[in-house]
């Protein structure tokens, strides 16, 4: 994979960037034969068009990129990124065109392009190389790059290579790259040092439950991030249909996102003390997995009455979120692949958030626009609060009806938090068709825009 700019001291073709009502008077400044080539050639300008346009030698002299009409280039997440993976390989400077508030984003949508999940077949990725342009801050483009396609990496591996072993070993590569810690409480030790509904949702499966944690940074304010590592879920003893258990590789999303996050935060040196938090587990059926009907004590001491066992990443999370509260930090986030509600909710492009905090929801949808990362803000909805105690025990995990089940969630795990700042987002993780700059696939949602909330969110 390319995800780096090519270096400015190499060659590069001229490219024009041409929105389709610009067409016209771009092509006035032309001489006749460029004039003529471009209007032999039926290149109107569309959406992800492109065009060499040679010299009188016959050698390319410069290139053109359709960039289409405003209506079209909003459904786009990064436009150019159609015409960068159209244009044959090369090297490439923009040269005119190009909006200045668009700049950034079309070219971190650029560099995405470069990604392609090739660990078990050839993979085709787009070849077209781009000069950062002048005033971009290209360092830390390359850092979001790097961090998005370590997130795709993750999601996109199937469980056979990517079990809670192989998640602990991803996450000590990072921690070793950066000069983090990381630690891990494994198996019998979760009931001996108290992090029982970890240990109960994945003592199951054949490779052991366990809590990853990694620490970075000595200065600054306490960010904590909680990601759901729910390796594959089979459902548990209430077992998943087929269709459903399809793609719940993916299912620790949220882990792979934190960790992106945290990549992101470290490569960019943030004046902040990190936290990540990563309960890893597979749900798994086998004689000894936890039943419906079973009640669990957690960590906090709250009871837990399970209604259904395929509602274990709250399960996990809670642990987790209630060791993180204790070292009181300024901020703690949560990321989950949590609940289907949020995808009737708002669908799957969009990373649905809850918070507790006005002035945090600000920020992040400030971020959100300047990252091209779309987030949706849902409710902490308190009339809801009854829906999780079912009277035989303090919280129900899966409250029956159907109705309001991503909010419940969310609610479930804000008792677990006590009185710190706290965000949780409640997301897909997945590209279902190839889009420009976004393969099909493991996605990030959320880290981008909370990194460029981050400062404002922490004072940085």
């Amino acid at each position: 994979m390319t995800l780096s700019f090519a270096s400015a001291s190499n060659p590069s073709l001229p490219l024009h960037v041409i929105a389709q009502p610009q067409l016209e008077s771009w092509l006035a400044d032309q001489s006749d034969a460029v004039r003529a080539w471009v209007e032999n050639s039926g290149f109107t300008a569309g959406l992800g068009q492109t065009l060499l346009i040679p010299n009188a030698d016959g050698a390319p002299s410069m290139a053109l990129a359709g960039y289409g009409k405003p209506a079209g280039r909003a459904r786009k997440r990064f436009p150019l990124a159609a015409a960068a993976e159209a244009l044959p390989k090369g090297t490439y400077h923009i040269a005119s065109g190009l909006p200045d508030d668009v700049v950034e984003t079309e070219c971190l949508g650029w560099l995405l392009t470069g990604y392609s999940f090739d660990r078990y077949a050839s993979q085709s990725a787009a070849k077209a190389r781009l000069v950062a342009p002048d005033g971009v801050n290209a360092t830390r483009l390359e850092v979001l790059a790097k961090a998005e396609a370590l997130i795709r990496d993750l999601v996109n591996n199937p469980a056979s290579d990517m079990g809670p072993d192989q998640l602990q070993a991803a996450s000590e590569a990072l921690a070793q790259e950066f000069g983090a810690s990381c630690s891990v409480i494994a198996g019998d030790d979760l009931l001996d040092q108290n992090f029982p509904m970890i240990h109960t949702v994945g003592r199951a499966a054949a490779q052991a439950p366990r809590l990853i944690e990694m620490n970075w940074g000595n200065a600054g304010p306490k960010l904590t991030l909680v990601g759901k590592g729910v390796c594959f879920d089979t459902g548990g003893l209430n077992l998943k249909p087929g269709a459903s258990m399809g793609l719940m590789k993916k299912d620790m999303g949220g882990a792979a996102n934190v960790l992106g996050l945290a990549r992101m935060i470290m490569a960019l040196n943030l004046p902040l003390q990190l936290r990540v938090l990563i309960p890893a587990v597979e749900n798994s059926v086998a004689g000894n997995a936890f039943r419906p009907g079973d009640i669990l004590t957690s960590r906090k001491g709250l009871t837990v009455e399970i209604n259904n066992t395929d509602a274990e990443g709250r399960l996990v999370l809670a642990d987790a979120l209630t060791l993180a509260d204790e070292g009181q930090p300024d901020l703690v986030i949560s990321m989950a692949t949590l609940t289907g509600a949020a995808r009737v909710a708002v669908g799957t492009d969009l990373a649905p958030f809850y918070t507790n905090d006005d002035g945090v929801a600000d920020a992040l949808a400030r971020g959100a626009r300047q990252a091209a990362d779309p987030v949706w803000r849902m409710p902490f909805h308190e009339p809801y609060e009854g829906m999780i105690e079912p009277g035989i025990a303090d919280l129900d995990n899966a409250p029956a009806g159907g109705f309001a089940g991503s909010i419940t969630a969310a609610l479930f795990l804000r008792r677990f938090v006590g009185d710190n700042r706290y965000m949780h987002f409640d997301i897909f993780s997945w590209q279902r068709s190839k889009e420009p700059g976004r393969s099909k696939g493991g996605l990030g949602q959320g880290p981008r825009a909370l990194l460029a909330a981050l400062p404002e969110m922490l004072n940085l």
